[in-house]
């Protein structure tokens, strides 16, 4: 069939996902209120279909259901049909995601969910696919099980429907899961408590792959990060190892690109070897984060060469080149998954020395007949120190060249608010890690293209998405709570207190536009943000952190920078209420873990004061301080109590905690060991 034969509704959107469904022969629509008014008018239910650029299921289902013409002819006829990307709108995805796993006890994308007329849900699922499977209706017996209960029985799809949005608004309500006693008869968070996360965690640990739990393999970075914290703290050397050993295991493993660098989004196995080759931007930015922690406890030269290869990969394949970072690349190519990166044994027996080709295949675990659906996926078993010898840099080297010239997976150039923020902080945890100045810079122009190309000065608040200049959806509460968390990092890693004057200035923002009745959490979308049925509060840590997981974090940060005592009891209250939540079910709740851990041994402040500390930042953050807050600023600035008093002649270092100071040290080893 022609591709552009037909053109629907989606024609003018800017969104890649949106796009590829632009000449389906559905009569798609985007989101907007209008979708609600046609329902109601033409008296037909809303099928609402989600998914997102790299998701290889929307691709199938597209190809098998969508882009048939006597399917279209059906939707067409019964129902009007929308498509809404989820990284572009991820409040309506949270919404009636929440919906689906009410209804059916799982989730997933594609989401395919069925509304009426006011936008309440009845019914929906996932993938269907294009014929009746055992355990499994097909789409059109779906279509037509939906279009014949929505004429025959519709005061039950309606009773259904307040039934769910009653739910979605009752889970709402429990989101922050409120304490059964009085929160003062029990303390915060203890050391001991660190440890019990953490013992919890290692519980549900893979021993002999890395990692937790089974396939599909997430990498579980805050779970990890959790792990170096509590070695940190209570010295627990079976964290340290499984968290290590987690790491290693993925960057053996085929979830790594050991051509390009940069991780897939997750495995489908066990063992790391085949992953959903989707790369995400979030993800690599996550796992820079961690493994820059890594590198830092134990300054081992493997976590060295991922940092520096995945940035590399994201500088090659998501920089927009002026310094930002788009969202993804496609799982597949040429319509078939992984194909971009999988090889034939022939295939690399004709291309590298013939010297070094038993030893790569041996240590590649590449064989005739293909450890992979009847191809081979780079992975090994063996260190990655033993993969860097001159032979295999040069084979690797031969086949990322041969592989530059195979039809590439397609781009998702959305440039989305939070990720690039989550990709800020990883520039300067990679830069604390190893000193790079040009990670430091790249830090400083991406936060410099966000302010410059995601924000409505005219109005004063930020934009979500920007995709080829057009800017859409008012900001989400995890691209402010990322935001502040950058402008923290970037104070830290460039002693400028303007970013953290900023990081105020936002959160101020947040508690006026974010907070919760009780003032306490604070919902997914803005008060003045009008068109989702339900204001969420999201407080599981997903695969990115919840936004209130960032805020109480950064509450903590700023409100002890800034002596506002009620944005620490604010982070206080919000710990406790997770505290349970997080005890008894800590890996889906890593980021608060943190939180935790930040009140269980409180903050460190370092401070320095004088027109040359700023050359002793990196001798600072270089070291595994979980805890720190860190301010090395040329002078005083009234704005920032904390630095109040404490100018001198000459550079004055402090180390302070509970509004308690150490002695000035005038030279940075005497500071060094006040702590």
């Amino acid at each position: 069939m022609n591709a552009h034969k037909f053109t629907n509704g989606l024609i003018n959107e800017t969104s890649p996902y949106l796009l590829q469904h632009a000449h389906n022969p559905v009569n798609w629509m985007p989101w907007s209120t209008s979708i609600f008014e046609k329902a109601l008018s033409e008296q037909k239910p809303i099928l609402l279909s989600i998914g997102y650029a790299a998701c290889h299921w929307c691709h199938v289902m597209e190809r098998e259901s969508f882009e048939s013409e006597s399917v279209a002819e059906y939707m067409n006829a019964h129902f009007i049909n929308v498509k809404v990307d989820r990284e572009e709108r991820p409040d309506v995805d949270h919404t009636y995601m929440d919906a689906l796993q009410a209804m059916t006890g799982s989730g997933g994308w594609p989401l395919n969910i069925f509304l009426l007329p006011d936008g309440k849900p009845f019914y929906g699922g996932t993938y269907f696919p294009p014929k009746t499977l055992p355990q499994r209706a097909s789409w059109m017996d779906v279509l037509k099980g939906v279009e014949e209960a929505f004429k025959g029985n519709r005061e039950k799809l309606i009773q259904q429907g307040e039934q769910l949005t009653n739910h979605l608004v009752q889970s709402n309500i429990n989101a922050a899961a409120t304490l059964q006693i009085d929160p003062s008869t029990i303390p915060l968070a203890t050391k001991e408590e660190v440890a019990l996360i953490a013992q919890r965690i290692l519980q549900q640990a893979d021993m002999d792959w890395g990692g937790f739990g089974k396939a599909p393999k997430f990498p579980q970075t805050f779970s990890i990060q959790l792990l170096l914290r509590n070695h940190h703290l209570n010295g627990d050397e079976l964290s340290l190892a499984q968290a290590l050993f987690s790491l290693d295991k993925m960057m053996q493993g085929g979830i790594y690109d050991h051509l390009g660098g940069g991780f897939s989004r997750y495995s489908t196995d066990a063992q790391w070897q085949a992953p959903h080759f989707e790369k995400m931007l979030y993800d690599n930015a996550l796992l820079l984060t961690v493994i820059s922690e890594a590198y830092q406890v134990t300054k081992a030269d493997k976590y060295k060469h991922v940092i520096q290869g995945t940035i590399q990969f994201l500088n090659k394949e998501l920089s927009n080149e002026s310094g930002a970072f788009y969202a993804a690349l496609d799982a597949d190519s040429e319509g078939v998954e992984g194909k971009f990166y999988t090889w034939g044994f022939d295939e690399i027996q004709a291309l590298i020395d013939p010297n070094t080709f038993e030893s790569f295949c041996n240590y590649y675990q590449i064989v005739p007949e293909g450890n992979w659906e009847h191809t081979n996926i780079l992975w090994t078993q063996q260190s990655l120190e033993a993969g860097q010898t001159e032979a295999f840099l040069a084979a690797r080297k031969i086949l990322f060249e041969a592989r530059s010239k195979k039809i590439r997976p397609a781009l998702d150039y959305k440039v989305i608010l939070s990720w690039n923020n989550l990709m800020i902080i990883a520039l300067c945890k990679s830069f604390a890690a190893l000193g790079m100045e040009a990670y430091r810079q790249q830090a400083i122009d991406t936060m410099h293209w966000i302010e410059s190309e995601l924000f409505n000065a005219e109005e004063n608040y930020f934009y979500h998405t920007n995709t080829k200049g057009v800017k859409k959806s008012f900001a989400f509460l995890e691209d402010y709570a990322t935001l502040i968390q950058a402008y923290i990092q970037l104070q830290e890693i460039t002693g400028d207190a303007q970013y953290l004057l900023k990081a105020k200035k936002w959160t101020a923002y947040v508690q006026v536009h974010f907070v919760d009745d009780e003032h306490t959490f604070f919902y997914y979308t803005a008060d003045y943000q009008k068109d989702v049925i339900v204001r969420k509060k999201e407080n599981y840590d997903g695969a990115q952190p919840s936004g209130n997981a960032m805020m109480s974090a950064a509450l903590f940060y700023l409100g002890t920078v800034f002596e506002q005592g009620d944005w620490i009891v604010q982070s206080e209250q919000m710990v406790r209420a997770m505290r349970k939540l997080l005890l008894q079910y800590p890996l889906s709740f890593g980021y608060w873990g943190q939180a935790f851990y930040t009140h269980a041994v409180g903050g460190i402040e370092l401070v320095g004061i004088g027109p040359s500390v700023q050359n002793s930042i990196y001798s600072i953050v270089n070291l595994f301080m979980p805890n720190r807050i860190m301010l090395f600023l040329p002078k005083t600035l009234a704005s920032i109590p904390i630095t109040k008093g404490k100018q001198g002649i000459d550079n004055q270092y402090f180390v302070c905690k509970n509004q308690h100071c150490s002695t000035p040290a005038s030279n940075l080893s005497d500071f060094l060991a006040l702590f």
